[in-house]
């Protein structure tokens, strides 16, 4: 019985013991400075994994450049990203597969996003994409009539009667097409018009099929570039005047000069211009936006090295053209950097 009770003693003992040391190790670490040097996770820290495919437009055209390049600096940049690229029909096409959560951020026009926000032109029988968010404007791109000389075509009026490709079926060039020539009173009703891609057009340019036709893209356009290789490239004007008319209508219009040189052409050319922009979808994580946001405008020197139109891209611009609201994630970048307007 004595033992027992020496036993029972000795194990109060050390359970004081062990209550005390608990207790001071917590007073002590509660003291303690913080480590900031590995920062908190939080509970909505960033998923491990994260598919980022990037929506660009033909393999020939600037945004395929550009979102491959991108894909490499988020593969590169972000240890939990796996970031691929997808040859689209570009603007249209785009704002619908964000829409509907087929893929995390896409190129495309400010106009055809407009529209697609607002459920209006050819997306007014698919209803309003109002989830669509922007993550930032980009560069302009110029709506580009093409030619040749031997067609006699100088002006936009010299369509009239003419085969003209338009651009693909829903594109933002095809939206251009009617614009600018709606501009000039000249509907479809009056030429001979042909939903083409970029290279197709060309292509047509070159064995006669088309007299003339519109691409939208930034500047050059490589298919125009090749073009001008082998034949006599003519590029016809739209008149600050008609632009600064379709821009009282459509505000997401703008005068842009095609400079002297870029297609041997010796004079600058007057056209209109709409804004490339990068977008994305409401639900996509916060943290998730921020990165790429960071990553895009921190790397840009990158962009400007796969293809010349990204040296019109300035983070102090990000907001111009905007048709939509802006990403919070996106709006957490700009306003750290101090350019939020």
């Amino acid at each position: 019985m004595k033992k027992l009770l020496v036993l029972l003693l000795i194990l109060s003992v050390m359970g004081l013991t062990l209550v005390g040391c608990t207790q001071a190790a917590e007073e002590t670490n509660a003291d303690a400075p913080v480590d900031e040097s590995t920062p908190a996770v939080a509970e909505d820290a960033t998923p491990e994994d994260q598919f980022v495919t990037i929506l660009t437009g033909g393999s020939s055209g600037a945004y395929f450049a550009l979102g491959g390049a991108l894909s490499n600096l988020l593969n590169e940049k972000l240890t939990y990203v796996n970031a691929s690229v997808e040859s689209t029909g570009a603007s249209a096409v785009n704002a619908t597969k964000i829409a509907m959560g087929d893929a995390e951020i896409a190129l495309a026009m400010n106009n055809v996003v407009s529209f697609a926000y607002n459920g209006v032109e050819s997306f007014s029988e698919k209803g309003k994409f109002d989830n669509l968010r922007g993550i930032a404007a980009l560069y302009p791109n110029h709506c580009q009539v093409v030619t040749l000389a031997n067609t006699g075509i100088s002006q936009i009026e010299d369509l009239v009667g003419k085969n003209v490709g338009v651009g693909a079926p829903g594109s933002g060039t095809e939206v251009d097409a009617r614009n600018i020539l709606g501009i000039y009173g000249i509907t479809y009703d009056d030429i001979d018009e042909d939903f083409l891609s970029y290279a197709e057009s060309i292509e047509q340019l070159k064995n006669g099929t088309v007299d003339a036709a519109f691409l939208t893209s930034g500047l050059p356009n490589a298919t125009i570039m090749d073009l001008s290789t082998t034949h006599d490239v003519v590029i016809v004007p739209v008149r600050t005047e008609k632009v600064e008319e379709l821009s009282a209508e459509m505000p997401y219009y703008k005068t842009e000069i095609i400079p002297a040189g870029t297609y041997d052409n010796e004079e600058d050319v007057e056209t209109a211009a709409v804004v490339s922009m990068m977008i994305t979808r409401e639900d996509l994580d916060e943290q998730v936006v921020y990165d790429i946001t960071k990553v895009l405008f921190e790397n840009l020197q990158t962009l400007r090295d796969t293809h010349s139109v990204a040296n019109k891209i300035d983070v102090a611009k990000y907001y111009e053209g905007m048709p939509i609201p802006l990403h919070p994630g996106a709006e957490r970048y700009f306003e750290e950097i101090g350019v939020l307007h």
